[in-house]
């Protein structure tokens, strides 16, 4: 089998292809630059039991306790037209796929160890209570994000014999820095034209009903606009309207990251009938594919009740008692879970 990157090999020669590139080799003025982080330790950081229920159809063989929507309801798969297709199981689990930092200042990688890559792009330097005397009040917050694919199950090769895991190594995948809509109100809302729609005080009081379903499970699908409790999912940048905690902000420009890259076909989706031949476009997001949990800075490896992860929108009252804290806690690094329903194959041709 070929052998993935690996995390190290793929994070040096990041930083060495940022650092060489012209415009992005400047440092950051002297005094602005507050980067902290540390590398994932995958034995210990990772919420490893956010994988289960692991399912057969509608079935779960191993619930272990944890949260799940809705699997296939047949043990029975098919892909592709015979002879050249695939006879299999259907598969149900959560796969931990994908990394996002959030960070208050222009090119700091948390996951890389804390370290400031590039810079002398033109973008909003951080903070929390920005903008006191502009148009944003003093409860307001600005992050960048970056997105990474990390699909950890395969690269440490825990199942390496199976087709339902993304075969990548580690890789940096999307970077807001680089994206000028992700602080400009008004190029954001070119991609997200229907935000208009719900920019009235009843839309955003229904968000209400998200909040509580969220916390007590998942989302509501429908409700596209509304973050649960962590606020509006409109604009689709690094902007959170009102900051009430570090966890609750960055939760919030999680959530806007994720549906911004599935509109832009940047991100798949990989649950239901769709997902058993594999990922497949999902433009308009359905919240409940994803599960998270943080790993920086303080990791959520223990959890309560054997839960150390939480679905999209779920107050971060119930979890995220002193995982911020001054200086070396304020940025933000989390592990996404996605919903997978796969068909493992029994016979047939494709893999």
């Amino acid at each position: 089998m070929k052998s993935p990157c690996k995390p190290t090999a793929a994070a040096l020669a990041l930083a060495l292809a940022i650092a060489s590139t012209p415009g992005l080799a400047q440092d950051l003025p002297t005094g602005t630059v507050t980067c902290h982080g540390r590398t994932m330790n995958p034995m210990s950081d990772i919420c490893w039991s956010c994988i289960f229920p692991l399912t057969i159809g509608s079935m779960p063989i191993l619930p272990m306790g944890q949260e799940d929507i809705e699997n296939v309801g047949s043990p029975i798969c098919n892909c592709g037209p015979p002879p050249y297709g695939k006879i299999g199981v259907s598969i149900g689990f959560w796969e931990p796929a994908r990394q996002v930092d959030v960070t208050r200042t222009p090119w700091c990688f948390p996951s890389l160890g804390g370290k400031v890559i590039g810079g002398g792009s033109d973008v909003p330097v951080p903070g929390v209570g920005y903008g006191l005397k502009g148009r944003r009040g003093s409860n307001g917050s600005f992050y960048q994000a970056h997105w990474y694919i990390n699909p950890v199950l395969y690269w440490l090769e825990m199942l390496s014999e199976t087709s339902c895991l993304e075969q990548k190594g580690f890789d940096l995948a999307y970077v807001t820095e680089l994206d000028p809509s992700w602080n400009d109100d008004e190029l954001s809302a070119i991609l997200s034209p229907d935000a208009t729609l719900f920019a009235n005080p009843a839309a955003q009081a229904a968000c209400a009903a998200d909040c509580v379903a969220a916390t007590a499970g998942f989302p509501i699908a429908a409700m596209q606009w509304c973050g649960g409790c962590q606020g509006s999912m409109y604009p689709l940048n690094g902007h959170v309207q009102a900051h009430v905690s570090g966890p609750q902000a960055s939760s919030l420009i999680l959530q806007r990251y994720a549906m911004k890259l599935h509109r832009e076909f940047l991100a798949f989706a990989g649950n239901g009938i769709p997902g058993w031949c594999g990922m497949y476009p999902m433009p308009v997001l359905d919240k409940r594919i994803y599960k998270y949990s943080m790993l920086y800075p303080s990791a959520q490896g223990q959890g309560v009740d054997g839960r150390c992860c939480q679905p999209l929108g779920r107050t971060t009252h119930l979890w995220a008692a002193g995982k911020e804290y001054p200086v070396q806690g304020e940025d933000f690094v989390y592990m996404l879970y996605r919903k997978r329903n796969c068909c493992e194959r029994i016979y047939g041709w494709v893999k």
